[in-house]
């Protein structure tokens, strides 16, 4: 409406103009009339002006509103009564289309961020590889696994280790791998899975990093269990009569020799039997105990969780492990950094854990010049607690680093093979993990991580 009303006046002052002009030349061809001549040219020039004026102010209008629409500057108003009955209309119009345009951006700017929201809060590493070898970190989750290191571009990946790297690097869409990640010094499992993505006209593949360590543990670990909770039964039910009968036997035994003293070669042939089944008694009770010992492994508690001091928790454990390392030339060194730092976690369970660690670097050191022991807490790359036990003893070969958290290895004759599978699941039932690696100093170290 606002347009014909534009159009007419246009045409009108058009139609002015050119009657002007034509009353212009036809004065001009008349002598004698300068006067009215002067005032025609006044007025065509005045109707020319006007028109432009008219023209020029419509067109700024029109030009603020596209403006507006360009930068997004949608708190522009338009009140364009000035131009003549209608086009007050066609100013409500442009103001009505600057508010749709402001309420859908706003409507995609509240969508933009929550979905941002989902993808920081998302429990699932998720990071992006672009053409140009750059990367794309998108949420909180990626940046707590990549730690303190500021990953922005693919050689950055081999920081984490070269399984991880080239993986991450040679992933095709729609593939799933499990590969190792090394941070901090220690390795865990992650699987990768890839997807790609157009944004803008370009391609990327966005991949998702799926920590599966603690899920491989606790598997693994009930797995564990369940052999264990089969075998205690099934060996206890066994060994409990066997033992049972051995000790009534050599009671058995005792009575018969005590009535045939004068009959000496029987009494000989009877210190033989009792000889045989006192040691099928004894056996019976050792193995009786070893098994009882791993069912410790089935039956280990919920943790009753509070906050430990570790300067408190290592002065403890110290005392009660340490009092003949002196004699047995083991010195402790004890570093905490920083020095107040604190943790949740079961202090009995604890305990046991360092007391465990620190008699089996305590073993490995006896009668070794210079034996020393490290017992440490700090904070690692990713802001986690982490209690480091090392040693300058012999160390633990690869191939059996493997394998002693496993329930019944042990490299000790007289050992169970309980102490440290009992350390892993302590930790495990912490939400931690425990790795040993070798130290600086060429032994073992143990890092519990929480």
């Amino acid at each position: 409406m606002g347009f014909k009303r534009f159009s007419l006046l246009l045409v009108i002052r058009q139609a002015f103009i050119i009657a002007g002009l034509a009353a212009l030349v036809f004065l001009i061809s008349l002598p004698g009339y300068h006067a009215a001549t002067l005032l025609v040219l006044i007025i065509v020039i005045s109707l020319t002006m006007e028109t432009y004026r008219f023209i020029s102010k419509t067109n700024a209008e029109v030009n603020r509103f596209l403006d507006a629409a360009r930068y997004a500057d949608f708190g522009q108003r338009f009140n364009m009564k000035s131009l003549g009955a209608g086009f007050d209309d066609l100013g409500e119009t442009f103001t009505a289309i600057l508010d749709r345009f402001r309420d859908e951006r706003t409507s995609h700017e509240e969508e933009l961020r929550h979905l941002k929201a989902l993808i920081e809060h998302v429990p699932v590493p998720l990071i992006s590889l672009h053409a140009n070898g750059s990367i794309t970190v998108w949420n909180n989750s990626a940046r707590r696994l990549f730690g303190t290191v500021h990953v922005t571009k693919v050689p950055d990946l081999g920081q984490f280790g070269e399984d991880f790297a080239k993986n991450v690097t040679v992933i095709k869409a729609g593939e799933r791998r499990l590969v190792d990640f090394e941070v901090d010094g220690m390795a865990q499992n992650l699987t990768i899975s890839a997807t790609q993505i157009i944004i803008g006209g370009h391609a990327e593949r966005l991949i998702s990093l799926l920590d599966i360590r603690s899920e491989l543990d606790v598997a693994q670990l009930q797995a564990w269990q369940d052999l264990v909770r089969v075998l205690t039964h099934e060996i206890m039910n066994s060994i409990t009569p066997v033992a049972s009968l051995a000790k009534t036997s050599a009671d058995l035994v005792d009575d018969v020799r005590a009535k045939i003293t004068n009959h000496p070669d029987l009494v000989e042939d009877l210190d033989d039997v009792h000889d045989a089944v006192k040691t099928v008694a004894r056996r019976s009770d050792a193995l009786m105990n070893f098994v009882q010992s791993y069912r410790r492994l089935t039956r280990l508690p919920a943790p009753e969780k509070s906050a430990i001091l570790l300067s408190d928790l290592f002065g403890h454990v110290a005392n009660l492990v340490t009092r003949d390392w002196e004699q047995k030339g083991i010195a402790l060194s004890i570093q905490i950094a920083p020095s107040e730092l604190d943790i949740i976690a079961d202090r009995n369970m604890l305990e046991q854990v360092l007391i465990n660690i620190l008699q089996n670097a305590e073993q490995a050191l006896t009668g070794r010049e210079g034996a020393i022991v490290t017992l440490g807490g700090r904070l690692n790359k990713r802001g986690h607690v982490c209690i480091e036990i090392s040693d300058n003893g012999p160390g633990i070969p690869a191939d059996l680093a493997r394998k002693i958290f496993v329930p019944f290895f042990t490299t000790k004759r007289d050992g169970s093979g309980v102490g440290l599978a009992l350390t892993r699941q302590v930790m495990i039932s912490h939400g931690g993990t425990v790795t040993v690696t070798t130290a600086e100093k060429g032994g073992a170290k143990f890092t519990l991580t929480f």
